[in-house]
């Protein structure tokens, strides 16, 4: 995939919103609503997503899945990562991952399980998606079912969405040639708004319907969020979305949205975090978007700049130790929410 080249600097005005390609600055500081919290991901960001909801469910309650498996899949193995977690060949044993995600949070390389008694997660995916397979798919939801079989975990709200007819991409409200492909940007012109049905099950029904996006997307400095200094194999720059509102100080949610392998700014540009339709139910809803981004790498082997859900930054990188997972509560803490210890 052809790399975008260096961005141009000053404003462009698009769609209403404005879309800043100065210089990146430190992530600003919101008034926000710990009740309103969510993570969302696409493919290796849907794999990243489900890692900080189980690592800091305290933070991460709320969870948008899009064409991702079960917590824990690849079990550390790039083996396993590129077989029964992408192809379903074996498919993935949600009952041995139940068990070892219990084990974890029991002995404190996770978050206390107790934290999701009120949470909600929806699981999209389509069923011509040839990346990953339906089955790994349905796994991720049967292992959050299972979950909400364990005592005092009822109230854990599951919604498999796995009926859609599109490929391994993000289906956007616009219609086009490509929803049946998996091609670059990612961003299925499927006639479907994924984005709204996030927003929908992960904050509840719409107070009105969403018009084009009016607030602000920011670039802000990864690198001064780095967990004691380590490199957490992300791209120097991230992006920021901030609604009117919010940017007013009115007190907002916050979704923490994850952009899929080779859908990083470096390969797609601005697509994912200005297209994906996310910004202008930001809007809608008051909730601030934190787009953080990846980088691509040969040493260690992360070639398409994925989520590592397969322990190429450690061991413990599904982990509260992984410096990912670190990194991004590093972002979160930074812009205003408030951390229980």
């Amino acid at each position: 995939m052809r790399l975008i080249g260096t961005l141009c600097m000053g404003l462009m005005l698009v769609a209403g919103a404005v879309y800043a390609d100065d210089a990146a600055q430190p992530l600003p500081k919101f008034k926000l609503d710990a009740s309103r919290v969510a993570v969302a991901g696409l493919s290796s960001g849907a794999y990243m997503a489900t890692q900080m909801q189980i690592a800091y469910p305290e933070l991460f309650p709320n969870a948008a899945l899009i064409a991702g498996g079960p917590y824990g899949c690849a079990e550390g193995k790039l083996q396993t990562a590129l077989s029964a977690c992408m192809k379903g060949q074996p498919a993935p044993d949600v009952a041995a991952l139940v068990k070892a995600t219990k084990q974890r949070a029991a002995s404190g390389e996770t978050g206390p399980l107790k934290e999701l008694a009120h949470g909600r997660v929806y699981l999209l995916h389509g069923t011509q998606d040839a990346v990953v397979a339906p089955v790994v798919a349905e796994a991720g939801a049967h292992f959050y079912e299972a979950l909400r079989n364990e005592s005092g975990l009822s109230g854990l709200q599951v919604d498999d969405d796995g009926q859609r007819a599109f490929a391994h991409n993000l289906p956007i409200a616009a219609t086009g040639d490509d929803c049946g492909k998996s091609v670059s940007p990612y961003l299925g012109h499927c006639g479907f708004d994924a984005a709204g049905a996030v927003f929908t099950h992960l904050f509840g029904h719409a107070p009105h319907a969403a018009a084009e996006a009016r607030g602000n997307l920011q670039r802000f400095d990864q690198d001064a969020l780095k967990p004691g200094g380590a490199d957490a194999w992300l791209a120097s720059t991230g992006y920021l979305y901030v609604p009117p509102d919010c940017a007013a100080g009115k007190r907002c949610g916050l979704l923490v949205a994850f952009h899929g392998c080779k859908q990083n700014a470096d390969a797609v540009g601005q697509a994912f975090v200005k297209d994906a339709g996310f910004n202008r139910w930001a809007d809608v809803y008051d909730v601030v978007i934190l787009y953080p981004q990846t980088r691509a790498s040969f040493a260690p082997l992360n070639p398409q700049a994925c989520w590592d859900w397969w322990g190429y930054s450690g061991s413990n990188y599904d982990t509260r130790q992984g410096v990912q997972p670190r990194w991004v509560v590093n972002a979160v803490k930074s812009l205003g929410l408030p951390i229980r210890h």
